[in-house]
């Protein structure tokens, strides 16, 4: 068995608003797995690095994947537990070959086009009226459940942006969650808490920054708002650890991102060990292309999930490639009529 990669540059449709400044374009890694009697057929993965949020992401990422090639040739084992993106990319290469190279990564009534998944409509950062009018869209579009990033504009103006929302849409006609991408402090998080929870919002993901799991435990033990952990699963590695971090914090969610927090295998260790205890989860997306984010929405369905899942849907990028992917209304839906040409992965600059 071998193993290739290639860099790809994501660039999106529009400047994307987000806690760590506006992006424009975001780098990625595809890789591929074959054997050499036959490289024509490969298992396609995605390694999603996300600079300043994955620990990986320094300059030796490369070098990593370069000693994963190496090693493959040679048939040896390359640690990777601190490489979640890497794990994800590789898990989907390996699963796509095992399968018949269909791109089918983990098959379900989905991927037959008989499933499909329930998500919530995410509106990006941005001023007072561009948001009001993504939400508007987003409800029109027949969304149920709606995520707001908050954080970016003055917060009087985020409250009033809810307070239309709730004046327009009842808590039962529209959930609303936000993430605050640890943008409060601990001086102005309960406050901000209790006003949120007055406006009936179902939770908040990581209100303060993550690295303080103290006084992230003491939040959530007196917030009126349920609070969801995202950027304080990621480094986390080791089943003693996960456990260490949801027995002091005990949230009521926590937010799962494969290609952040350890691949599938990963991600499916966390929801064990939350299940246990009596704490919520839902997945998200982290900004994938086609490829890894088909592979994320078939995982997703085999999890049988029975609320929102923050899902994208591949529109953000104006270079993105094929998918079955598609949208009608609040559910991600799969079209096995779809075959993915492979020919587009030839143009690119393959290392081997």
């Amino acid at each position: 068995m071998r193993l290739a990669y290639a860099p790809y540059i994501l660039r999106f449709r529009q400047p994307a608003g987000t806690s760590r400044g506006i992006l424009t374009e975001k780098p990625t890694f595809f890789i591929k797995v074959f054997d050499e009697k036959d490289p024509s057929k490969f298992g396609i993965g995605e390694c999603s690095v996300f600079p300043g949020l994955s620990p990986e992401a320094d300059g030796n990422y490369g070098y990593k994947l370069i000693e994963l090639l190496a090693n493959m040739a040679l048939d040896k084992e390359t640690d990777l537990s601190r490489h979640s993106s890497i794990i994800f990319g590789l898990e989907q290469a390996l699963r796509d070959y095992a399968g018949g190279c269909r791109h089918i990564y983990f098959p379900s009534g989905f991927t037959e086009g008989t499933g499909s998944i329930e998500i919530n409509g995410l509106v990006w950062m941005g001023d007072f009226d561009e948001m009001i009018g993504r939400i508007d869209d987003k409800v029109s579009q027949g969304f149920h459940c709606i995520k707001l990033k908050i954080g970016a504009i003055d917060w009087k103006k985020e409250i009033e942006m809810i307070e239309y929302l709730r004046r327009k849409y009842s808590d039962s006609s529209l959930q609303i969650r936000v993430d605050a991408n640890g943008a409060f402090s601990m001086d102005n998080a309960l406050p901000r808490l209790k006003r949120l929870a007055d406006l009936g919002v179902h939770s908040i993901e990581q209100p303060i920054p993550a690295g303080a799991p103290e006084l992230m435990a003491f939040l959530c033990s007196v917030s009126p708002l349920k609070i969801a952990l995202d950027e304080s699963l990621i480094g986390v590695y080791g089943r003693n650890a996960k456990e260490s971090l949801l027995d002091e914090v005990n949230p009521a969610y926590i937010i799962l991102k494969p290609s952040l927090c350890g691949g599938f295998a990963g991600a499916e260790e966390w929801i064990r060990l939350a299940e246990d205890r009596g704490i919520g989860w839902w997945v998200t997306s982290a900004l994938e292309s086609n490829v890894g984010l088909n592979a994320l929405a078939q995982w997703t369905a085999t999890l049988n999930t029975s609320i929102p899942q923050g899902l994208g849907t591949g529109g953000l990028y104006t270079n993105n490639l094929e998918s079955p992917l598609y949208l009608e209304s609040d559910r991600l839906l799969y079209d096995p009529s779809v075959r993915i040409d492979d020919s587009v992965y030839s143009s690119l600059e393959w290392r081997y």
